[in-house]
C-alpha cells in the first residue's frame, strides 16, 4: 500500500490533539507504518521558529510571520516529510500550508496570491493526499481554548479573526472537495471518530 501524506487542520479549539490519537489508533489497527509531525515545528530549527511564532511577546509583522512559517516548512519537507514518504511510510502533519492560507491569509489579510507563490516555491507540486479539516462553531472553539490551556500568540486573537480563519478553511475545502474531508467536531467524540475513520478508509481503500 502506497504511503500517504495527510494533514490535520482547523481553527484553534477544533480538537486536533484528541483526533490525532484517533488517527494513530486507526493506523495501528491497520498495521500500517506512519510518522506524526507538526507545523510549525517538526525539526530542531522548526521548533525554534515555533517558539518565536507562538510566543505572545513576539512582535512580528505579517510578511515576516509568513516567511518564518515557510522557512520552517522548507526544513520540515527536506528533513522529515519527503524522506519519510520516500521510505513508503505515511506521514500525518498537525497543520500544513492550509493553515497559512487560513491564518495569515484569511485571518490577517495577506493576499492569497502571495501565499500561493511561496507554496509553489517551497513545495513544488507536493500537496497532502488528504486534509482532514476539523470544523467547529466559533463559540465552542473559544470555550475549549478557555478551559484547556494558556493562550499562545494566535489563540489571543479576537472572534473576528477566527471567523475569518474558519471561513478561509471552508472556502479552500469547497474549492477542492476531493482533497478535503470536513469533519464536524462539535459533537460527541465517537461521532467525530467515525467520520475520521471513514475518510481514512476511503483514502486507503479499506473496506
Amino acid at each position: 500500500m502506497n504511503a500517504k501524506f495527510i494533514s490535520l487542520d482547523g481553527i484553534d479549539g477544533a480538537g486536533k490533539t484528541t483526533q490525532l490519537n484517533v488517527i494513530k489508533q486507526w493506523f495501528e489497527k491497520q498495521n500500517l507504518p506512519v510518522q506524526f509531525t507538526r507545523e510549525p515545528g517538526g525539526t530542531p530549527l522548526g521548533e525554534k521558529l515555533r517558539d518565536i511564532l507562538l510566543n505572545p511577546t513576539s512582535q512580528i509583522n505579517l510578511r515576516t510571520e509568513t516567511l518564518l512559517m515557510f522557512a520552517a516548512r522548507q526544513q520540515h519537507l527536506d528533513d522529515i516529510i519527503l524522506p519519510t514518504l520516500n521510505q513508503n511510510i505515511s506521514i500525518v502533519s498537525d497543520r500544513f500550508t492550509d493553515a497559512t492560507f487560513a491564518y495569515q491569509g484569511g485571518g490577517r489579510g495577506l493576499p492569497e496570491s502571495d501565499i500561493a507563490q511561496l507554496e509553489n516555491w517551497v513545495q513544488g507540486s507536493l500537496r497532502p493526499d488528504l486534509t482532514i479539516l476539523l470544523d467547529v462553531p466559533l463559540e465552542i472553539a473559544i470555550q475549549r481554548i478557555e478551559n484547556s490551556r494558556e493562550k499562545d500568540r494566535f489563540e489571543r486573537e479576537n472572534s473576528t479573526f477566527f471567523n475569518q480563519v474558519r471561513t478561509a478553511y471552508l472556502n479552500r475545502a469547497a474549492a477542492n472537495p476531493k482533497r478535503y474531508a470536513i469533519i464536524d467536531s462539535s459533537h460527541d467524540k465517537e461521532s467525530t471518530k467515525a467520520q475520521i475513520e471513514h475518510a481514512l478508509n476511503q483514502l486507503f481503500h479499506v473496506k
